[in-house]
């Protein structure tokens, strides 16, 4: 009996709802609980991949009407029969096929697993890889190319991945006659029912190694590194992901490659916080700097710029220098650098310096300003909200 939960319960739709509200309830609670938003939350992973496996069967028209008929134990569908518990079409529906489905959109289908070309014998997909590109705001600024190292499964050329030993052949399967599949008749009091399910002897792929090839044990594939270039674009933000397909998994027998997800991640800067496409920069200025004004040096992006400081600038006034952030992802437009004005106050002092304030002490221009109506305004704004 399975124990997952209903599928219309899972994204919390009627069983007659619409394929734009199955999609719309799978959008809704796949952000919610997406990983980036769940740090460390294993729960909320789980809870992932359990809306993405439900949307995988339901925004499918076939899955979706054997589902309605037979439930959980329809061939095809996780936990169903025909290849166990916690399969999907004998593969295991895991994180990276939730990730991969949500970063599509779940527009594009939801084969996953296997691919199966109008019935017949399947390929087992490989498993999709997992990498975390971490980037300055500079690279982030101009885009660059990342070659990263990969430890992968990769096709056996000994046997060319057919997983036979060399200069044998796989013999087609006799349960299912090359089909990949086998039909099962069930009996119930409303008739008879006819299923189609994988099959449990060849697994789906139609062949059966009688001599397995010695270096990958019948497996079709070994494991290999190799070297592959991402070519990551400008303006690209924390989280994003970019897939690069069939750089994954070879899988089993010369099944296809999955796909290789690249999760960017930022790197905290030493002058910069990112706020979108601004890039935020406390600068500190003398108490004389912002009293007679001044030019100054300002780190960007791109080197060194200079700022004009007006006399009289106020602590805490945002200097906004145009141009100076990151570019939109695909976009045109370019966010700006932020300055804010910090003052530095300092804690020793000569005697000469003491005696220097003293005497601007008494100035009339350093005397003590009245209070600032407008701070006392928004106070009580607030108090009255």
């Amino acid at each position: 009996m399975s124990t997952k939960r209903d599928y219309y319960e899972v994204l919390g739709v009627n069983r007659d709802a619409s394929p734009e509200d199955v999609k719309k309830a799978y959008r809704k609670l796949a952000m919610q609980y997406h990983p980036d938003r769940n740090k460390g939350d294993k729960n909320a992973e789980d809870k992932f991949k359990e809306v993405g496996e439900a949307y995988a069967v339901l925004s499918d028209t076939d899955k979706r009407a054997r589902y309605d008929r037979f439930g959980h134990q329809m061939a095809g569908v996780p936990g169903g029969g025909g290849m166990g518990g916690g399969s999907y079409g004998g593969f295991e529906f895991d994180l990276s096929d939730a990730l991969r489905q949500f970063m599509e959109g779940g527009i594009f289908g939801g084969g996953f697993g296997r691919e199966r070309g109008g019935g017949g014998p399947t390929r087992v997909r490989g498993n999709d890889l997992q990498v975390r590109i971490p980037l300055t705001l500079e690279e982030i600024a101009t885009g660059v190319k990342k070659r990263l190292r990969v430890k992968r499964s990769a096709a056996c050329t000994e046997c060319g991945g057919s997983g036979a030993r060399k200069g044998t052949d796989r013999k087609t399967c006799s349960t299912c006659n090359g089909r990949g599949e086998v039909r099962q008749v069930s009996s119930t009091i409303f008739g008879q029912f006819q299923s189609i399910q994988t099959c449990p002897q060849c697994h789906g792929e139609g062949k059966i190694i009688t001599d397995p090839c010695p270096v990958c044990k019948g497996e079709g594939r070994v494991r290999e590194e190799t070297e592959i270039t991402v070519d990551i674009p400008a303006g690209v933000s924390a989280g994003q992901y970019l897939t690069l397909r069939g750089e994954g998994n070879a899988g089993p027998r010369s099944g296809p490659r999955g796909d290789l997800i690249a999760i960017i991640e930022e790197k905290p800067h030493d002058h910069f916080v990112r706020d979108g496409n601004n890039i935020l920069y406390a600068l500190p200025l003398t108490i004389p700097q912002v009293v007679l004004g001044d030019e100054v040096e300002v780190p960007t992006l791109n080197g060194r710029a200079r700022l004009k400081i007006d006399p009289g600038t106020e602590p805490g006034k945002i200097l906004r220098m145009r141009g100076k952030g990151l570019p939109a992802l695909n976009g045109h437009r370019t966010g700006d650098e932020l300055v804010e004005i910090l003052v530095h106050v300092p804690s020793h002092l000569t005697a000469r310096e003491k005696e220097l304030l003293q005497e601007l002490k008494r100035s009339e221009n350093f005397k003590q300003a009245p209070a600032d109506k407008s701070f006392f305004d928004r106070m009580k704004e607030g108090f009255r909200s």
